[in-house]
């Protein structure tokens, strides 16, 4: 059985006690019977995860029909519904279908297996939407072959026994709301689709126009299209709030001058208060793009919230930042530098082990091969001006001119440590297959740009030493000054932390900001397209 499928079956069957339970009595109402009758397997056909789950869930009633009363019915269709607040399309779990068929059961000459079919289809179409608010539609695995996030663990009572119990007590909505991320960030994405389904309504929305680059002081007939657009976004008053109109209409005025400012700041822009063509272009993109961004990235969340808890370090990778959290909390914050897009920073859960002060570096095979030795060939003092070093297969140090640059074969490159070093004075290390870490770095001035996408892959971080401070979490040994002393004698040094620190490295591209506006990131690695494609692929549920 695929993983995936495991993983259902697990989710639903877990804490019901069903495993080896006898077979029920032959049931003697008809519809019951056809209940049965329609859950035996067919020959040869692998049954699914939602198969099994179905049959338990039926099990636990003795095959007797679940969705015999209206309101459960209606609770059902309103949850199915519902369904689209959460990105999802109510179309996957049958909606359309269970509405004809109920209206085909008012017809008092309905067929005990027309209601039986109508039954099965509500239970199947209820555990697939609880199943996919639960841990998500799409499996992440099957889009990212880095992905090793453990998927969101069922808790006591969320298996089918739930399902049963919140029909008996007409509470089918709460287990609904239970399913989704306990995680007030799910409910900001949730609210943020919500106000941005509302933008294509309004009429201002609509492009700004090409011209020339607009500065401050201009006048121009696009800035009012500049403002009702900043106006929709959430970054100026609407009149209609109380707030008086800012300046002649198109005069660029200081007023909308800060509101593109705090744009382009939450865009990922140069904040420089012009309306460039990058910015022009951040303002244009249309709201239905803006809608799918959101979707894709509320998938991400079922995906990844449940592992936010305890201690753990979280790199943002689109959004070039990196926090350490206490208990959930956030302790520290700082920028970082990820991969370029062809080498990108891949997204994968690891721990933090050990700490590498003065760090020498080797030069990885794909830099070596595709960086490096182009460079040398063109300048062989390019060695010696990087302070790298040739070693043999046994580590012994060869000179330069005695190897053939133009076919080298079994050597290394090896970079002494300093502040010269790729790695700077710090490495941050973690057990992976990437060849990854987190590191300081001597290109401190990358941290200025906005978008920092240009390292070989691995994360370079802003103020390391207070991160690793924290990680070491021993005041008395590893204080600041321990550290830093410890670093100044340019002594190459391994120290491992006393706990391991969970770290997850993650990829969203939105921003949450507390004054509840939203901020779209570039898609550096182009990853939203696959997921929305998958998360818009149609699920047809028999």
């Amino acid at each position: 059985m695929p993983s995936r499928l495991r993983l259902i079956v697990m989710l639903l069957l877990v804490f019901t006690g069903l495993h080896g339970r006898p077979a029920a009595a032959q049931p003697a109402d008809p519809v019951a019977a056809s209940i049965r009758q329609q859950l035996q397997p067919v020959t040869g056909a692998p049954a699914t995860g939602l198969d099994k789950a179905r049959a338990q869930f039926y099990a636990l009633g003795d095959f007797a029909p679940a969705w015999t009363r209206a309101a459960d019915v209606d609770d059902l269709l309103a949850a199915l519904r519902g369904m689209g607040a959460d990105g999802l399309d109510p179309a996957d779990y049958a909606l359309h279908e269970l509405l004809r068929q109920r209206a085909a059961l008012a017809d008092p000459q309905a067929t005990p297996m027309q209601r039986a079919s109508f039954d099965l289809l509500a239970t199947q179409a209820c555990l697939t939407a609880l199943v996919d608010l639960y841990r998500g539609k799409v499996d992440p695995a099957s889009l990212d072959t880095h992905w090793n996030f453990e998927p969101r663990q069922p808790a006591p009572g969320q298996g089918v026994q739930a399902v049963r119990d919140a029909l008996a007590n007409g509470q089918l909505a709460s287990l609904f709301a239970q399913a989704r991320p306990q995680n007030p960030l799910y409910d900001e994405l949730r609210s943020a689709l919500a106000r941005w389904r509302e933008v294509p309504t309004q009429a201002d929305w609509a492009p700004i126009p090409d011209g020339p680059t607009l500065k401050p002081g201009m006048r121009d007939a696009r800035v009012p299209a500049l403002r009702r657009r900043l106006r929709v976004a959430g970054y100026l008053p609407s009149p209609v709030d109380g707030a008086a109109d800012a300046g002649p209409s198109d005069d660029y005025d200081a007023t909308t001058e800060q509101a593109l400012r705090q744009f382009q700041s939450e865009q990922y822009l140069t904040v420089d208060g012009q309306l460039d063509p990058a910015t022009r272009a951040a303002l244009n993109v249309p709201a239905a793009a803006r809608i799918d961004q959101l979707r894709v990235n509320l998938e991400r969340a079922r995906w990844l919230l449940h592992q936010l808890h305890g201690d753990f370090v979280m790199v943002d990778i689109a959004g070039y930042r990196i926090a350490y959290y206490r208990d959930g909390k956030p302790v520290w914050r700082s920028r970082v530098q990820v991969g370029k897009p062809y080498r990108s920073t891949p997204a994968f859960k690891s721990k933090i082990t050990y700490l590498t002060l003065n760090p020498t570096w080797t030069v990885p095979p794909t830099i070596l091969k595709n960086d490096v030795l182009p460079k040398v060939r063109r300048n062989r003092g390019y060695l010696a001006a990087n302070h790298l070093r040739v070693l043999d297969g046994q580590g012994r140090e060869l000179a330069p001119a005695s190897v053939d640059w133009a076919n080298p074969r079994g050597i290394v490159l090896r970079q002494d440590a300093g502040p010269h070093n790729s790695l700077g004075r710090l490495a941050i290390r973690f057990p992976n297959d990437y060849a990854v870490y987190l590191h300081d770095t001597p290109h401190q001035e990358l941290f200025a740009h906005p978008q920092r996408a240009n390292s070989s892959g691995c994360i370079r971080v802003e103020r390391p030493r207070e991160l690793a401070e924290l990680l070491l979490d021993d005041p008395a040994r590893w204080s600041r000054d321990a550290i830093d002393r410890a670093i100044d004698t340019g002594k190459t040094q391994n120290v491992t932390l006393a706990r391991p620190v969970t770290l997850l490295l993650a990829y969203w591209t939105v921003d949450l900001h507390d004054n509840g506006r939203i901020g779209f990131r570039p898609d550096i690695y182009r990853r939203d397209a696959p997921l929305l494609a998958a998360l818009e692929r149609p699920r047809a549920l028999p």
